[in-house]
């Protein structure tokens, strides 16, 4: 509830009209402006009571405010000329005019507060939330001077919902004497596009402490807003773009995810080589292109010419032809006169466009791979403004992502370039550097088999930890080259949400399931099958979590010990569908190296298994010391031992091998937060001695914002205990909170702003990255900050 405060009527003259100008509001400052009582005016015409004089619109705010001086009668036969503001209400017009308009008194308690001179808008209202003083920048937000202005409450500036919303937090500050910030989101102009504000608010008090007002600042967070709209929008095609190998799926997909949320009607048209192959490498105008999907606000796409499956030819003066010919992007606002020209030259698309009302156009060229697809256009007419520089460079992106999966779809029906185009990716260029453990791989493919499934990643999760993962999916060729990039791709994203070693092979498998099902020959077998190992590697605990899906399991030698297999549950290989799978959790020592391999390493025709895996053991047990490159020297080593000289291996061969590294107690602090928002001051005072003492200093600002809201929010949402940690090493400093609520920010991968309230966006803008993952005992907040290096 907001807190109980009375104002001063007779500080503001204010009327109420309904909708046929009949006054049905007069309060005592209007009394003591004219002289005339509420009982003598009140349904009488308000225009009794002007004598000369009109108002005209005032920018500013939003709404529709109406303003200007006004000649008017007063009661004792004299007229006054007075300032008045109106803005419309739901029963008519509240009209105002402030009666405290002249400058602070030398004696004000307000007159010692010095508004400077800032590019943010600052003003001061008093205790009676009365205008006292407002900067340029301020007016300028309003859209009067400030002498229109001085004397009114924010009310009666503007009747749109935010004001009022903004009076009832000042409000707030003039009782508890805390300040206090506010995001409002005010729609402007006719097609009521949104300006995003930030208001942070102060009291203001004497030397003793006495409230006298409140300050305001107001800061336009617009195109961070607009920028957050446009990455949800990125993030949404990442996932609903290319679900499949198909041109036309993909295609609608592109349409699909940019209507209406970048334009009104979007259409896709590709070029349509006469043999199949590549489109050609040089276009000569008029362009021929095939439709192959579109999508409109309007049911049906009544709006468009061509039938997907049809062709349309594009002359050189067209948008299409000139954004395919020249590879960029073409932006046209009509009237135009490149586009004139050419509707002039077709009747039948000039006639469509003006039933529509069409105002703006886009052509952006589908590329990729230097190779050019085809042409997306967007257009609109249901929104009146035109595309901008920022609406080109998101549909260039989204385009960019459709054009990667419609020239994959495209080459999947042409074996040998699918398949080279999948032995580029088939595995990372370079392991990823962790702190937390130093790598080192190798992949040989079979050299009769040609291009296989196996593949392997090391993964950088949160809180410095890294998952370790190896795979070989069944047979080899395009089909398991593909499935490969497939599971590869799905690892990457599930490891990504934080998920148990258990919980994602459950997931791996549901894919695998699903992918027989799509390839299935309908007995019932599997027609795609593989095998998966993933563990997950902390350098804080020290402790490694592992699963595997009917792979084999990894070896492990320990400093100073002997090599030796892990016990591991082996679990159902991939594609079975509805079995377990069980993980293991080992307790490892700094520089433990650890091996993972896929059955072509142990697999030979001239030994069995087991022989091959004593010769894994006694080549590791050689490794020569725990340096990055002993690990590159033991690979080679492992791969000369168990291979045949003579190049005849039968299956392919991924080998990762990884030393765990132990990350410092030194660089790592953990409190306990008690769960008392007044409480959170101190843990900042701690945090900020805390990076002191590791002389991390400059990034104190950055880590007490992230920090505080991060532990406001469990402390708001989350249940207690709640619990603090930051870590660091030499580039990257985490900030984690952890409470035992299950409930946490849905971090589904189109919406991942959108999630975690307002002081998650805040920590998205301040930090490198930041998520979410689940414990057993609830769930941990992270964020992670980039550390500068020095000079």
């Amino acid at each position: 509830m907001s807190p109980d405060h009375s104002f001063d009527e007779a500080s503001t003259a204010r009327a109420a009209l309904d909708g046929d100008g009949t006054l049905t509001e007069w309060n005592e400052g209007a009394r003591a402006l004219l002289g005339w009582t509420a009982a003598e005016v009140l349904g009488r015409p308000a225009a009794e009571l002007v004598a000369d004089g009109g108002l005209a619109p005032v920018a500013g705010l939003g709404g529709d405010r109406l303003g200007g001086t006004l000649t008017l009668r007063h009661r004792d036969g004299r007229t006054l000329p007075v300032w008045l503001l109106a803005h419309p209400r739901a029963d008519g017009w509240l009209v105002v005019s402030p009666r405290h308009t002249g400058p602070l008194a030398p004696g004000d308690p307000l007159n010692h507060v010095d508004l400077i001179q800032s590019p943010c808008a600052m003003a001061i209202h008093d205790d009676q939330l009365r205008l006292r003083r407002a900067n340029q920048a301020m007016t300028d937000v309003l859209g009067l001077p400030e002498e229109r202005l001085r004397g009114l409450r924010p009310t009666e500036m503007s009747d749109l919902p935010h004001t009022h919303e903004l009076e009832q937090h000042m409000l707030q500050v003039l009782a508890s004497g805390h300040g206090t910030h506010v995001r409002t989101y005010v729609p402007v102009g006719a097609d009521r596009k949104i300006d995003a504000w930030l208001a942070r608010m102060a009291p203001i008090t004497d030397a003793g402490g006495r409230v006298l007002g409140v300050s305001v600042a107001a800061h336009d967070f617009t195109e961070q807003y607009l920028a957050r709209e446009r990455l949800q929008l990125v993030n949404e095609a990442s996932v609903r773009i290319g679900t499949t190998l198909d041109v036309t799926r993909t295609a609608q997909e592109l349409t699909d995810v940019c209507v209406p949320a970048l334009a009104d009607f979007v259409s896709v048209d590709l070029l349509d080589p006469a043999d199949g192959g590549d489109p050609p490498a040089r276009l000569t105008p008029p362009v021929t292109l095939r439709r192959s999907a579109h999508r409109s606000v309007h049911a049906g796409t009544p709006e468009a010419l061509v039938k997907p499956g049809d062709t349309d030819s594009y002359p050189a003066e067209s948008p299409q032809a000139k954004s395919l010919l020249t590879g960029r992007t073409i932006i046209a606002t009509l009237p135009d006169r490149d586009l004139d020209e050419w509707l002039s030259r077709d009747r039948p698309r000039r006639d469509r466009a003006l039933e529509y009302g069409v105002r703006a156009g886009m052509s952006v060229p589908i590329r990729a791979r230097g190779t050019t697809l085809g042409v997306a256009v967007f257009a609109r007419y249901r929104r009146p403004d035109s595309f901008t520089a920022d609406d080109a460079l998101l549909a260039e992106e989204i385009t960019a992502r459709a054009a990667v999966c419609i020239d994959n779809a495209r080459r999947y029906s042409r074996e040998r370039e699918t398949a080279l185009a999948l032995q580029r990716s088939l595995l990372p260029r370079t392991l990823a550097h962790t702190a937390a453990v130093a790598a080192a791989s190798r992949y040989l493919p079979a050299a009769r088999a040609g291009v296989g499934g196996d593949w392997f990643d090391v993964i950088p999760l949160s809180g410095m930890r890294v998952a370790l993962v190896v795979g070989d999916v069944v047979g080899h060729g395009v089909q398991a080259s593909a499935t490969m990039g497939r599971l590869r791709t799905a690892v990457r994203t599930l490891a990504d949400i934080d998920l148990a070693p258990e919980e994602l092979l459950t997931h791996l498998d549901d894919l695998v399931v699903r992918l027989s099902e799509e390839t299935g020959g309908g007995d019932g077998s599997p027609e795609v099958g593989a095998t998966c190992l993933y563990a997950v590697y902390d350098p804080v605990s020290r402790r490694c979590t592992m699963a595997r899906a009917g792979h084999p399991p990894p070896m492990l030698v320990a400093p100073g010990g002997e090599p030796k297999e892990i016990e591991l549950p082996a679990g159902p290989p991939l594609g079975l569908g509805g079995l377990p799978f069980e993980a293991a959790e080992l307790s490892l020592a700094e520089g433990t190296l650890l091996a993972f391999f896929t059955n072509g390493l142990i697999e030979s025709h001239t030994r069995d298994e087991d022989t091959a895996r004593r010769m894994l053991l006694q080549t590791l047990a050689r490794d020569g010391g725990p340096g990055d490159g002993s690990l590159e020297q033991t690979c080679d080593r492992v791969l000369h031992t168990l291979l045949p000289k003579d190049d005849t291996a039968c299956d392919d061969v991924a080998l990762l091998l990884a030393r765990t590294r132990g990350l410092p107690a030194s660089q790592v602090a953990t409190w306990d937060v008690p769960a008392d928002p007044a409480l959170v001051a101190p843990i900042r005072k701690q945090v900020l001695d805390q990076l002191g003492d590791w002389g991390l200093s400059e990034a104190s600002f950055t880590t007490e914002l992230v920090v505080s809201e991060l532990v406001t929010n469990a402390i708001r949402y989350g249940a207690p205990p709640i619990r603090l940690r930051l870590i660091h090493d030499e580039t990257t400093l985490i900030c984690e909170v952890s409470d035992t609520s299950h409930t946490a920010p849905h971090l589904r991968r189109a919406k991942t702003w959108d999630e975690g309230g307002r002081g998650l966006l805040l920590v998205a803008q301040l930090t490198q990255r930041w998520g979410s993952r689940h414990t057993t005992e609830g769930k941990t907040i992270w964020a992670e900050l980039t550390l500068l290096e020095d000079e």
